[in-house]
């Protein structure tokens, strides 16, 4: 029990500073699940024999339209829709022992066990609509994969865990959650700062595929580094770490599965999702599933920009598909590199490098009127003589008459200004000039100054 109590001691303060950086993060955790998610119902059976169900959601990337993620420049122009594999739409029955058997098979250092949850995550995945999805998954792969491969394999982490990706975003790097997270790995806004993706008017660097890689390789090899566990870390990347720290304290345990029940419901179901996506993508062929015919892209390479540009002067100029640009440089919200600011990088095909380097100068001059319209200095206009009069001149004084004799009235309930004129043979303008009145209103009790 020691032991136990100095294992939670030693996890809650090494996560103390984790907890205040995500706790607006995962305080709207369980909203963006408040809109009525896809959700599936699964039979447990637990060790003493009894069942229960549980309900479980798709993950929200599993949702996303199919023609949406099949309108990505990359997707139109390098997947052949056309040469789609053309075997039985069928997706056959296999026994448990078999899923056992080829789980066990994946060269994995992560533990994938088998169980209802994860079966029925699996056969989710293998049938209806959704083989079409996996079907596109494994031909985006071609384009990511080895990204996140080159990241993981850098920081010595498990690559399996590339295929987190494709229950975060379906790898979509333009993916946006209903509370924010964004890009490949769905970064929140404050987890992408800590972790060095810059976000302002101009850029979002979680939707950078190279940048918010590494910057998701570090952040999941810091919930190892605190967990000793990968299960317990894929939770935590899910959930937040301060989540995974109450299962562990209530449960005792440090198990993922034992602390399941004490999880958020979401992430009842991330793991075994995660484990389904990794069975998915290695045994689709067994489930008649073919990826989508796939065109290797050009070779493409970066370059360093160090004044504000447009993508459409660099399409004009240098005569390269500007949905192209787009799709090489998700990070730019509004087509444009702010390279004014700090120099920042340019992802072109290889061969148009030399073509922009050689021409720059005439890029950036291309409609730069049109595209960059704020003013480096703007002078203060001079006032006219009329405004310059109307500042200077003193308001008038009332005129008080210098032969008269002034009398104090004391305005009594119910007098008005019209009645106290009257009585004095005075005017209600002159009444008012006198006391500095601007309106008609006045007080019972108040003193004015009348001039005879």
């Amino acid at each position: 029990m020691g032991n136990k109590n100095n294992y939670i001691g030693i996890i809650i303060s090494r996560m103390a500073l984790f907890i205040v950086i995500f706790s607006f993060q995962f305080s709207v955790f369980n909203f963006i699940h408040a809109q009525e998610p896809e959700t599936f119902n699964v039979t447990v059976h637990d060790s003493s024999g009894g069942s229960h169900t549980e309900t479980f959601e798709l993950p929200l990337s599993m949702t996303y339209p199919i023609d949406s993620l099949l309108a990505d420049w990359k997707a139109k122009n390098y997947i052949d829709l056309g040469k789609d594999c053309s075997t039985s739409d069928e997706n056959p029955f296999f026994s448990d022992s078999i899923y056992i058997d080829r789980l066990s098979r994946i060269p994995a250092i992560i533990e994938m066990p088998f169980n209802e949850v994860v079966r029925e995550f699996i056969e989710k995945y293998t049938s209806g609509s959704l083989r079409q999805r996996m079907s596109l998954m494994l031909s985006l792969s071609n384009f990511y994969i080895p990204m996140f491969e080159e990241a993981l394999y850098a920081y010595d982490l498990p690559l399996e865990l590339k295929y987190l990706p494709i229950i975060e975003s379906a790898l979509n790097p333009k993916a946006i959650s209903r509370v924010g997270a964004s890009g490949l790995w769905q970064f929140m806004l404050g987890t992408g700062k800590i972790y060095g993706l810059e976000n302002n008017s101009y850029v979002d660097e979680r939707q950078d595929p190279i940048k918010a890689t590494w910057a998701a390789v570090r952040y999941l090899k810091d919930m190892y580094d605190i967990y000793k566990d990968w299960n317990l870390a894929i939770a935590a990347y899910n959930c937040g770490p301060g989540n995974v720290n109450k299962a562990i304290s209530r449960s005792g345990k440090r198990d993922y599965w034992e602390i399941y029940n004490y999880l958020p419901k979401e992430t009842r179901g991330y793991v075994p999702s995660f484990i389904a996506a990794n069975y998915v993508m290695t045994y689709y062929c067994h489930h008649n599933i073919c990826p989508m015919e796939t065109n290797l892209p050009e070779a493409t390479d970066t370059i360093q920009v160090n004044r504000n540009v447009h993508f459409q002067q660099i399409a004009d100029i240098c005569g390269v598909d500007i949905d192209m640009l787009k799709s090489l440089n998700p990070q730019y919200k509004r087509d444009i590199i702010p390279g004014d600011s700090k120099p920042q990088t340019l992802r072109l095909p290889q061969n148009y490098v030399g073509t922009f380097i050689e021409k720059q100068d005439t890029i950036y001059a291309h409609r730069a009127d049109e595209f960059f319209r704020n003013r480096r200095v703007v002078a203060v206009p001079q006032q006219n003589v009329r405004q310059q009069r109307a500042r200077t001149t003193t308001p008038a004084k009332a005129s008080v008459p210098t032969n008269g004799t002034a009398i104090n009235h004391k305005i009594k309930s119910g007098e008005t200004l019209s009645g106290i004129a009257s009585r004095y043979g005075v005017t209600v303008s002159q009444i008012r000039s006198w006391n500095g009145i601007s309106g008609t209103r006045i007080n019972a009790g108040q003193t004015l100054k009348i001039y005879k």
